[in-house]
């Protein structure tokens, strides 16, 4: 069983920037790649990043990818998410997901764990 909980959502201005963390507990981080997915008002949850096991790898949803950084520290078992250049658009709850299937990276459902999620608002 893993534990994970986001944290750092708020609001900011289009063009601002904000990072959010996810803090896993109750097994070994680094056997799971790690996600973060949106889930905007009124849509289904949609995938933002993943990280590998190691961090060696990441892979980007095109509508993020030169905006947005993910990244890991195994020693502090969290992932986060470094989000530049906000949008109005990018207004959603940031799930943070474990899993160990690389290759459905992007589904929901390649996921085992989820945290609660944290708002992030951004204002025109």
């Amino acid at each position: 069983q893993v534990q994970l909980v986001e944290s750092g959502g708020g609001l900011v201005q289009a063009g601002g920037s904000l990072r959010v963390a996810c803090v896993a507990s109750g097994s070994t981080f680094g056997n799971y790649i790690m996600a973060w997915f949106q889930q905007p008002p009124g849509l289904e949850r949609e995938f933002v990043a993943a990280v590998s096991y190691s961090g060696s790898s990441t892979s980007y949803a095109d509508f993020v990818k030169g905006r947005f950084t993910i990244s890991r520290d195994n020693a502090k078992n969290t992932v986060y998410l470094q989000m530049n250049s906000l949008k109005p658009e990018d207004t959603a709850v940031y799930y943070c997901a474990a899993g160990n299937d690389w290759y459905r990276r992007q589904t929901t459902t390649a996921y085992d764990y989820w945290g609660q999620g944290t708002q992030v608002t951004v204002s025109s």
